[in-house]
């Protein structure tokens, strides 16, 4: 054991040559705050629960263009072509790349982030057309404009019909 006694001598005594107890102090307190800063960092939690997703109370027929959520859509209401306000009929799929808007529910008075998502797979539905574009921006403002064929990532490029989905609930400005 005197070879272990020895060894540690030698490497401790080595280290306190090199370093001094300021740089220990300091190389220890950045590994506390360090350490202290582990749990702030974005984390996937597969265990967490999902959001909740937001149901606003809704009146009106979803298959008008007057319907609230239909403020800034452009294209064919899924709703008339076999889908929902919210999902694409059987056959389509919902495209990955959508464009959003803000509109007011008249019910409650709020504003909803609506995503207006393109269903793709089949011809165009020619059904329940409606061009509402409120809030809508030019082509190269692309996040906000509705003149796209949003069908872009999906295992077909033609356009059937549009969905109006409830996001979320607009912040307020001040």
């Amino acid at each position: 054991m005197q070879w272990l006694d020895r060894w540690m001598t030698r490497s401790t005594r080595k280290i306190a040559r090199h370093t001094s107890r300021r740089h220990f102090l300091s190389r220890f307190g950045v590994a506390l705050v360090g350490a202290g800063a582990m749990p702030l960092l974005p984390v996937a939690r597969g265990h967490a629960a999902p959001p909740q997703p937001v149901q606003p109370q809704e009146e009106g027929d979803p298959n008008s263009c007057e319907y609230w959520r239909h403020c800034s859509i452009d294209g064919f209401l899924c709703g008339c072509c076999g889908g929902s306000v919210s999902s694409c009929p059987p056959g389509t799929e919902s495209s990955p790349v959508t464009w959003i808007g803000t509109c007011r529910n008249p019910v409650d008075g709020k504003d909803y982030i609506i995503s207006y998502n393109d269903c793709c797979g089949k011809n165009s539905c020619g059904r329940c057309f409606c061009n509402t574009n409120e809030g809508d921006r030019p082509v190269y403002q692309p996040a906000k404009s509705n003149d796209i064929n949003w069908c872009h990532g999906t295992s077909n490029n033609l356009y059937h019909c549009s969905t109006a989905v409830v996001i979320g609930l607009a912040l307020e400005e001040n």
